[in-house]
């Protein structure tokens, strides 16, 4: 970008961005012919006019200046004020006024009392009054004189009409351009709502409409979609279909060990069992969040029943703060599957957990915290990496899980269109994780 700074000024959406392109080109259209048309066509021409009306009245004066009289002067300058269209009269003292008498809204009238101050004549005060009359008093050897006038003798008579006409047109263009930008921009605003709902785990019926390239963009999602679905039902049937089918024969072989004598079945019997919850977690894993569909939930309600069933089994797990208010479109049972996950973790490896939940206009933050070792900050991104196990750096003598734990949060919080996120909690001490959810 030529201007860096300027980015923080420009508008983000597309709409605001098509806006700008549209409109600051007539805007500096409008300035260019608005200060063309003011220093060209007004203040020349009257300027021009203003001239003219000078050299009348000083021809006039000088017609009249071997006059002995006012009355004289009046009488001599009889013929020619007709032809001109002007009047000609003297003030007395009382009747001068003080200043120049212009409308705040007078833009040519400062123009021809610009051009007669810089003009040789003894101008006294310029008045352009209501009734569309000038009045021009100067000094003369008889006495203040006065010369009234037409006021379309020095100005054009309608002035604004090209400036009205000009931004009328150009408003009323704009809001033909915006009406049609806006039907154009529909269709791509329609696909980034589909694009975004996937990606938060929800399908919306989406069907390709408008220009040729956002038609291609649309039909290249639907594709894409429907490959990631896919790929996600293949994993899914995998995973599945190899899990259960090694349960069969885990289940021969603890039938086969407990044949024999406990002393000797015991190292085989864990290894089944470890075996078992391998397969286990495969399952979980392979479920995904494919178990429930979305629909509006309470994620106080949800986190509270949560934290009462890990209380009823004894374990020190406790509410933190809820500050929630409303429904979020999520996955429940998938949900209930990743807090399930951090709660399990956050007891095994400390010795007691809490859970909030912070509900805002823009997100969604589920937080739980444990007392335990927590994790070294250059591990976070690797612990949530599947079949990735850090037991030495937190507490060994618990047993070694399987490296699934933290991968399934971390899958079910991106299906949600959210994240993962790790951290060292500033209260217990221990491991913080927050699953933080776009709204």
């Amino acid at each position: 970008m030529l201007f860096p700074w300027l980015k923080r000024y420009l508008p983000r959406s597309l709409y605001g961005r098509a806006a700008l392109i549209m409109m600051l080109p007539i805007v500096v259209l409008q300035l260019v012919v608005f200060n063309a048309f003011i220093q060209r066509h007004l203040q020349e021409v009257t300027t021009q006019m203003t001239g003219t009306v000078l050299q009348e009245m000083e021809m006039i004066v000088a017609f009249g200046s071997a006059s002995p009289t006012q009355e004289a002067m009046l009488e001599a300058t009889a013929p020619l004020l007709a032809p001109l269209r002007m009047e000609l009269r003297f003030l007395e003292a009382s009747e001068l006024p003080p200043q120049d008498e212009l409308a705040w809204n007078e833009f040519s009238g400062r123009v021809v009392r610009d051009a007669l101050r810089d003009s040789s004549a003894p101008i006294l005060a310029v008045q352009f009054s209501q009734d569309k009359q000038v009045r021009l008093i100067f000094s003369n050897r008889l006495g203040p004189l006065e010369i009234s006038f037409k006021r379309r003798r020095l100005t054009v008579s309608s002035p604004h009409q090209l400036i009205v006409t000009m931004l009328f047109f150009s408003i009323f263009m704009s809001v033909i351009s915006f009406l049609y930008m806006r039907n154009q921009l529909r269709p791509i605003k329609r696909l980034a709502d589909a694009a975004q709902a996937f990606g938060r785990g929800r399908n919306v019926t989406y069907k390709p409409t408008g220009a040729t390239e956002v038609r291609i963009a649309g039909s290249a999602f639907l594709d894409m979609r429907a490959r990631i679905e896919r790929q996600i039902e293949q994993r899914t049937l995998m995973l599945s279909g190899v899990s259960h089918d090694l349960r069969t024969p885990l289940t021969r072989m603890k039938l086969g060990l407990a044949m024999l004598e406990e002393e000797e079945a015991r190292p085989l019997m864990q290894d089944v069992d470890e075996m078992r919850q391998l397969l286990d977690a495969f399952l979980d894993f392979s479920h995904g969040v494919s178990t429930s569909k979305p629909e509006d939930t309470d994620p106080q309600d949800l986190v509270s029943s949560i934290v009462e069933n890990w209380r009823r089994e004894g374990q020190d797990v406790m509410l933190g703060e809820l500050s929630s208010n409303g429904t979020v479109m999520l996955r429940p049972g998938a949900m209930r599957r990743a807090i399930d996950n951090l709660i399990s973790n956050a007891v095994r490896y400390g010795s007691r957990a809490r859970v909030s939940v912070a509900l805002t206009e823009r997100s969604l933050r589920i937080r739980v915290e444990d007392d335990g070792p927590g994790i070294a900050q250059d591990q976070f991104s690797e612990a949530m990496r599947p079949f990735t196990r850090l037991d030495p750096a937190r507490n060994q003598d618990l047993g070694s899980g399987v490296g699934l734990g933290l991968a399934i949060v971390a899958d079910i919080a991106r299906a949600h269109g959210g994240a993962l996120r790790l951290g060292a909690s500033q209260d217990l001490g221990g491991l913080q994780a927050d699953i933080v959810i776009g709204r």
